[in-house]
């Protein structure tokens, strides 16, 4: 497939981009049995389960958890292996990766109680459904913000809270180029970056509370990329200007 380089890309086609490769991945797809999956999502299992621990006593507060975006809802599984005694639903825009959350219970030990396919900003749950709501190197790919953001509000309980962890980000002037550099990175998927500027705003127009943390982990990185983001590290003012991944939390006021 070829690189993408440029930030026009269309919604829908990127969704049915993300739809194909769920359904037809050697690796990721409801019939694949993969080692490399399995290797690929325990690295990635590291990564959540640090930035789950700076959250927990939201999760451990929470009676009603939701994952968006979570694929295969492996993350939604860890969480439920955690707090058995929340209700969490596991979520993503295609069934055929949710219906790989099977996979997932003879390896965690747990799997969500509940699992929707729908798009993010277009739930099928009631008004004020969770108490918990968050996303694991998703959102990024929800493109739609502020109608997620308005999606958030609907759903989440007055006083709870939504986060995006681990989600790639930028300043407005640095979006054209950093944009260029993920889809080099992974030309299979349409990849995106949080715009900052751009969340607090949408935030602030809907009373929505929202605050956003650097996160410049060196954690499953390559050695590229490894030294790229101890510098982000060893040089916190870099974190505002180049390319930093986030954690985001949103607050619904009570």
């Amino acid at each position: 497939m070829a690189t993408r380089s440029t930030n026009h890309i269309d919604v829908k086609v990127a969704q049915k981009i993300e739809l194909d490769f769920w359904q037809n991945s050697a690796h990721e797809s409801p019939e694949s049995n993969s080692i490399d999956n399995i290797l690929n999502k325990a690295s990635e299992a590291r990564v959540f389960l640090a930035r789950y621990r700076e959250f927990e006593p939201y999760f451990s507060a929470a009676a009603n958890i939701l994952e968006l975006g979570g694929g295969q809802c492996w993350s939604s599984s860890l969480v439920k292996r955690f707090h058995p005694h929340a209700h969490v639903t596991g979520t993503d825009l295609s069934a055929a990766a949710i219906a790989s959350v099977k996979k997932w219970l003879p390896i965690f030990g747990a799997q969500p109680d509940r699992v929707e396919a729908c798009l993010a900003y277009e739930t099928p749950f009631d008004d004020e459904s969770f108490d918990l709501v968050y996303a694991f190197s998703a959102a990024h790919h929800f493109r739609k913000h502020r109608r997620c953001f308005t999606e958030l509000k609907r759903i989440l309980r007055p006083g709870g809270t939504a986060l995006y962890l681990s989600e790639p980000s930028c300043n407005k002037f640095m979006y054209r180029a950093a944009f260029a550099r993920v889809n080099r990175k992974r030309p299979d998927v349409p990849e995106d970056l949080l715009v900052r500027s751009q969340l607090r705003s949408i935030a602030a127009a809907l009373g929505l509370e929202i605050s956003i943390f650097y996160t410049p982990t060196v954690l499953n990185r390559g050695p590229v990329e490894g030294a790229y983001f101890w510098v982000l590290n060893r040089f916190a003012f870099l974190q505002r200007i180049l390319p930093c991944t986030v954690d985001v939390m949103i607050r619904k006021p009570s």
